[in-house]
C-alpha cells in the first residue's frame, strides 16, 4: 500500500433529496443551481471553515454538456458565492463520477497538496438525456466482438449479468420490493434526515383564460422515488423492458433522477485550523474494468481491490451502499462475492430512492458517512457498476 503523506477527513457531507426525472420536484430547476444550493449548505455544515482556504471543487456529472456543461464544477461554485480563487473541475466516470470525485479530492490532500477540497455530484435527467443530447459512438467498436457491448443499452447488459449469473425475475422482484421497503422505514424513523439538505422548489402554473402566471413554493426533504404501493404483485405484472424474453423491467431497475451532493474534505492541520469536526477518514478507493457487455458486475472486481488497499477483509465493512442500477446486478454482485445481505442498503437504493447518474457517488458518500456515525459501525463502503464496463468502491472509517 503506497505510503499516505496526511489523512483525509470528512467535516461535512450532505446531499438534496432526488426528485423523479421529467415530472419529480427538480424537473425546472437547473443543475448547476442546484449543485450550487448543495455547495452552500456542505459549506453552512462547517462553521469556521475559510471558503478562500478551499484549493479545488471536483464535481461528478456523468452528462457533462447542456444546463450541466460548460464545467458545472466552476459555475456551481460561482453561483455558490465562493471567492473566485476557488478552482472548479469537471469529471465523468459515468455512475462513478461523484464517487471518483471524492476519491480525486482526498488524494490531493493526501499527497500533500491541498488542505480543504470539495467532491460534489450533480445530475439533472430532466434536463439532459441519458445519452446526452447527440451521442456518436465510433464505429470501430462494430468491428471487433468484444468491443460492440459499448453499444449496448444498460438494460440489455442487466439482461446479460441476468443470463449469466442466473437471476431469475422473481428475486429481482423481491430484491426492488425490499428496497422500497427499506428506504419508506428509514424515511419514517427520520434516518435521511442528517444528510439531506431541504430545498425549496417553485411551482409555476399559468391560467390560459386570464393569462396570468401563478408561483407557489415549497420544501421538499425526502426522496421522492419511494412508492408504499409496491407489491410483488404489481411488480410482477410489469412487462420486461430490453428483452422480449427477459426479466429487467422497470420496477426492478434504478429510477431516473435528479440530484446533487457534496462533501468537504481536509487534512488533519485544517481540521485543527478551523476548528472542524471530522466525521468520517476516506482510506481507500479502487476503480476496475469489465467486459462492456455485463458491465452490472463491475463491483465484483473493484471491491476486493479497494479492499486490499486499504488493508481489511471483507467482514470489516460494517455498511455498503451498493448502488443498484438493477437488481440483477445488485444480485449477482451480492451472490459472487457472499455479501452480508443485512449490510447492503440497509435504508434502501436506487432502486427506490433513484440514481442521478454523477451524482450517486456523492450522494451515497454523504449516506455512509452519517449511517456510521449514528449505528456506531466503523468501515463504511459505496461501490456501483459503471457504464461500458467498469467498477469503483471507496471505503471510509468513522472517527
Amino acid at each position: 500500500m503506497a505510503k499516505q503523506v496526511q489523512d483525509a477527513y470528512i467535516v461535512a457531507a450532505t446531499r438534496t433529496p432526488i426528485g423523479r426525472s421529467h415530472r419529480g420536484f427538480f424537473r425546472n430547476m437547473r443543475p448547476d443551481d442546484l449543485l450550487a444550493t448543495t455547495l452552500k449548505a456542505a459549506l453552512a455544515a462547517a462553521p469556521g471553515l475559510d471558503p478562500a482556504a478551499i484549493e479545488d471543487i471536483i464535481c461528478g456529472c456523468a452528462i457533462p454538456e447542456a444546463q450541466q456543461g460548460l464545467n458545472v464544477a466552476r459555475i456551481g461554485a460561482v453561483l455558490a458565492g465562493l471567492p473566485t480563487s476557488v478552482g472548479g473541475i469537471t469529471v465523468n466516470r459515468f455512475c462513478a463520477s461523484g464517487l471518483s470525485a471524492v476519491q480525486m479530492a482526498a488524494d490531493r490532500i493526501r499527497v500533500g497538496e491541498a488542505e480543504v477540497m470539495i467532491a460534489a455530484g450533480v445530475e439533472s435527467m430532466s434536463m439532459v438525456p441519458m445519452m446526452g443530447n447527440s451521442p456518436s459512438l465510433s464505429p470501430s467498436i462494430f468491428e471487433r466482438e468484444g468491443d460492440v457491448g459499448i453499444a449496448y443499452g444498460m438494460g440489455l447488459t442487466a439482461e446479460k449479468v441476468a443470463q449469466q449469473w442466473k437471476v431469475s425475475r422473481e428475486a429481482q422482484d423481491e430484491f426492488a420490493l425490499q428496497s422500497h421497503l427499506k428506504a419508506l422505514a428509514a424515511q419514517q424513523a427520520g434516518y435521511f434526515a442528517d444528510e439531506i439538505t431541504p430545498i425549496e422548489v417553485t411551482d409555476r402554473t399559468a391560467n390560459l383564460e386570464t393569462g396570468e402566471s401563478m408561483a407557489t413554493t415549497r420544501t421538499v426533504r425526502l426522496d421522492e422515488g419511494a412508492r408504499a404501493d409496491t407489491s410483488l404483485q404489481g411488480l410482477a405484472k410489469l412487462r420486461t423492458v430490453f428483452a422480449a424474453r427477459g426479466s429487467v423491467t422497470a420496477g426492478n431497475s434504478s429510477q431516473t433522477s435528479d440530484g446533487a451532493g457534496a462533501l468537504i474534505l481536509a487534512s488533519e492541520s485544517a481540521v485543527t485550523r478551523f476548528g472542524l469536526t471530522p466525521l468520517a477518514r476516506f482510506v481507500s478507493y479502487a476503480a476496475k474494468g469489465v467486459p462492456p457487455h455485463i458491465m452490472g458486475i463491475g463491483p465484483i472486481e473493484a471491491i476486493p481491490a479497494a479492499l486490499r488497499y486499504a488493508g481489511l477483509n471483507q467482514q470489516a465493512i460494517d455498511w455498503f451502499e451498493l448502488n443498484e442500477a438493477f437488481a440483477a446486478q445488485s444480485l449477482a454482485v451480492m451472490n459472487t462475492l457472499g455479501l452480508d445481505a443485512s449490510k447492503v442498503n440497509p435504508m434502501g437504493g436506487a432502486i427506490a430512492l433513484g440514481h442521478p447518474l454523477g451524482a450517486t457517488g456523492a450522494i451515497r458518500s454523504a449516506t455512509v458517512v452519517h449511517a456510521l456515525r449514528r449505528n456506531k459501525l466503523k468501515y463504511g463502503m459505496v461501490t456501483m457498476c459503471v457504464g461500458m464496463g467498469q467498477g469503483a468502491a471507496g471505503i471510509f472509517e468513522a472517527v
